[in-house]
């Protein structure tokens, strides 16, 4: 049996290695290239931390396998085939920098995202923002934390009152996405678009959003973020409403109290 607050304490380990690759060389990298698209972008230093992030991990746990972005052919089709490809027996899914973009252009909001599948479920969570040196992290069915301090989702009911986040895919889903940001503005209190995946669910665990939706998304965005927001008593389901699993792309991840109410705006063409 994995003793799986051990295992939370190397992926923190390795969260914070790759963090203070980020630290140093956020705003100046050295090669930009794009990759699917002008919308998806790496950098030699997102290699660096997924090395980073793979020799810490491999070293205390051999028999693991690492699905990682960095290793991943550009493209929705290469992410779903790497997926089912996969072996969640003993798999860490790995996304050294979530964010790039916003790492390119010096802006601080970005993260390195680290999730654990073991026997088929996903059982660790953590992210870290290097930038506010904001550790966010959980183990299904035990307790998510913000550096050390119990989270929880926010109380909000109704979509009126509520802070959402979304983003604008790199790829076919881009148009979509945008429509239904610009049908929520309408009639939430707000909107964000702060250009990280894994950092709005970590604000949805933490209670500082109300809840996120976004279309066309990687195993490596979610995973962590996903364990994070229903280990804070949250919800996490495709835009259908089945639950989250590995094989999840367009993601919901709310308090639970407003989920139903983004589900049916979703469905609104």
């Amino acid at each position: 049996m994995l003793d799986l607050i051990a295992a939370q304490k190397v992926a923190e380990t390795a969260a914070r290695a790759a963090g203070e690759e980020i630290r140093k060389h956020i705003g100046k990298p050295k090669h930009t290239m794009e990759k699917s698209s002008p919308h998806d972008l790496v950098t030699e230093v997102d290699k660096r931390c997924q090395e980073i992030i793979e020799s810490i991990l491999l070293d205390a746990y051999p028999s693991s396998k690492l699905l990682g972005e960095e290793a991943v052919g550009p493209g929705s089709k290469a992410a779903i085939q790497a997926v089912k490809d996969a072996d969640p027996t003993f798999l860490w899914v790995v996304d050294p920098i979530d964010g790039t973009l916003n790492f390119i252009r010096g802006i601080p909001f970005c993260a390195v995202s680290i999730g654990l599948m073991y026997e088929g479920k996903a059982v660790i969570g953590v992210i870290y923002d290097p930038m506010r040196d904001e550790m966010f992290s959980g183990i299904a069915g035990k307790e998510a934390m913000a550096n050390g301090h119990p989270m929880q989702v926010s109380g909000v009911n109704d979509v009126f009152a509520a802070v959402l986040a979304s983003g604008f895919p790199t790829g076919d889903f881009r148009s979509k996405n945008a429509e239904q940001i610009r049908r929520f503005g309408f009639h939430a209190r707000n909107v964000r678009a702060m250009g990280s995946a894994a950092l709005h669910m970590a604000y949805v665990a933490a209670g500082r959003l109300d809840g996120f939706w976004e279309n066309d998304l990687n195993a490596w965005d979610l995973l962590a973020g996903a364990v994070l927001v229903q280990t804070a008593g949250g919800m996490v389901t495709d835009e259908d409403g089945n639950d989250y699993a590995l094989s999840t792309r367009h993601v919901v991840a709310t308090n639970g109290k407003i989920h139903r109410q983004i589900l049916v705006d979703l469905q609104v063409d």
